[in-house]
């Protein structure tokens, strides 16, 4: 026995200090370009987590014959690559997700491809993610779908990003190298507001920087390992809109209930809270919450509920049952962002269905510009092509509920389908600035005509109505609705 083996025997015990751990899972991505080692990356987390079973681990052993590296170890990427194809050819194409665990927390991490003509996948992958993983290769630095991935995580909200320059093994540990990569990058987040950056030079293959420290190989950084950062990272904070519950199905078992089924999605509500019906504006108040099994004294954002009014209304799929005092907005008129997804592109002027939440409408889109990578710069544009990033104008038949992407993912986001091939053509986040088309902006006023159906539709028809047709809400009402509403408006005043 050592004399350091001898005195870890003698000695007692340390008393076990209890690891604080966060019990929300951070969900995470790992994007950048080709080859730049975001699988093995993975692999190797899940390696050296003891996230990887016995079986899988000789299963892996199996299918890595005639693949290991000098360092003898196997093809980590195969704990990702799960397709035939992704191992025929050695890359990502569909989004993987892996679960792992340490003693602070857990993670649930998706491996998005790298390829250009996959970016769709990778915009699915950060649709959900609270932080990214950007991997750089360190001897080819800063690529074109560098940013693009980076670009579009932002958009996805994204604010936390860990700079992973990977394979810094196969530049003898450069240091010089390292900080250009670093200080290009950062330059670049400048432009997409993205501030909170953690630079981390590693070796996904070897394993240094990742779960154990590198410090042997780079005693110039002393910053923290991956997995360090991600137990620090922060899970995105809750919506800061109120409550909004997207209709998916109206529940209809016999004659003495009618309840609204679909999952909250953001905010919170109590039986007893008042709430609006959009976009017929309809206000009743919350009877009963009801789940599967039980009746609930509330509901907040992700919850699945049944919703019971205390009246009779005019509630169908796609109505957004939204809280009074933090409404959505509404319109005809809204600007996005959108990613290009197919090859067609996206054509001024078409139309298209939008669907968000539970809700589809007619849209036509008309591009404004263009992401240019390279510089950062947005440029006009009349037409965006597949994988594009641009800033559009959405034109609808009728009114759309929308809440600004930062503020509310599921009711700030949306998917363009071609009505032609039913194929899913963009994916977009509505900016929340209202278009200047509906001349609706920071103080709005509203006036309220109460007429007779026919000259309603003759005022609506005429020339002089034509140019501010858009800016127009034509509700039908009953004469008892028309009473409330204008009782409503005068107390307004």
């Amino acid at each position: 026995m050592t004399a350091a083996n001898l005195a870890n025997a003698v000695a007692p015990a340390a008393e076990p200090v209890a690891a604080v751990r966060d019990t929300r899972p951070l969900r995470l991505i790992t994007c950048g370009s080709v080859d730049d080692g975001k699988s093995t990356l993975i692999g190797r987390l899940l390696w050296d987590t003891k996230a990887v079973k016995e079986d899988q681990a000789a299963t892996l052993q199996r299918d890595s014959t005639g693949k290991q590296n000098d360092l003898g170890l196997p093809d980590f990427a195969l704990l990702l690559d799960g397709l035939q194809a992704e191992r025929e050819q050695g890359i990502t194409i569909d989004v993987a997700y892996r679960y792992f665990s340490t003693d602070k927390r857990s993670f649930i991490v998706a491996d998005t491809p790298g390829h250009e003509q996959y970016t769709r996948n990778m915009a699915t992958g950060a649709s959900t993610a609270d932080l990214a993983v950007l991997l750089v290769d360190a001897r080819a630095g800063i690529l074109e779908q560098t940013r693009r991935h980076a670009t579009i995580a932002s958009l996805m909200g994204i604010k936390q990003f860990v700079l992973a320059i990977n394979k810094i093994d196969l530049t003898n540990y450069d240091r010089a190298g390292f900080d250009k990569i670093v200080h290009e990058f950062k330059e670049f987040a400048l432009s997409l507001g993205v501030k909170q950056i953690t630079a981390i030079p590693m070796s996904a293959l070897k394993g240094e920087n990742v779960v154990y420290s590198g410090q042997a190989a780079m005693p110039w950084y002393n910053g923290p390992t991956l997995v360090e950062t991600l137990e620090l990272a922060s899970v995105r904070s809750g919506q800061s809109t109120g409550f909004r519950f997207s209709v998916q199905r109206v529940s209809r078992p016999g004659e003495s209930f009618r309840g609204y089924q679909g999952t909250v999605a953001g905010g919170s509500v109590k039986p007893g809270d008042s709430v609006m019906i959009l976009p017929s504006g309809m206000v009743a108040n919350v009877s009963k919450i009801v789940t599967f099994d039980l009746v609930r004294n509330a509901a907040v954002a992700g919850d699945a509920i049944t919703l019971v009014l205390d009246r009779q209304v005019d509630v169908a799929r796609g109505d957004m049952i939204v809280s009074i005092d933090a409404q959505p907005q509404t319109g005809v008129n809204f600007d996005a962002q959108i990613v290009a997804l197919q090859p067609e592109g996206i054509e001024s002027g078409k139309r298209y269905w939008l669907k968000s939440g539970s809700r589809r409408q007619r849209v036509q889109v008309q591009p404004i510009a263009q992401l240019e990578l390279k510089s950062g710069a947005w440029a006009p544009a009349e037409r965006l092509y597949m994988n594009a990033i641009g800033k559009v104008r959405l034109i609808f038949d009728e009114t759309a509920i929308f809440d600004p992407y930062e503020m509310n993912r599921a009711s700030g986001s949306f998917i363009l389908i071609d009505p032609e091939t039913n194929n899913t053509i963009a994916g977009g986040m509505v900016s929340g600035k209202r278009s200047e088309v509906s001349g609706l902006h920071g103080n709005e006023a509203r006036v309220i005509l109460s007429l007779p159906a026919d000259l309603a539709e003759q005022i609506m028809a005429s020339e002089l109505f034509a140019s501010r047709r858009d800016e127009a809400h034509v509700q039908r009402m009953t004469a008892a609705e028309a009473a409330d509403l204008w009782k409503n408006a005068a107390s307004d005043i």
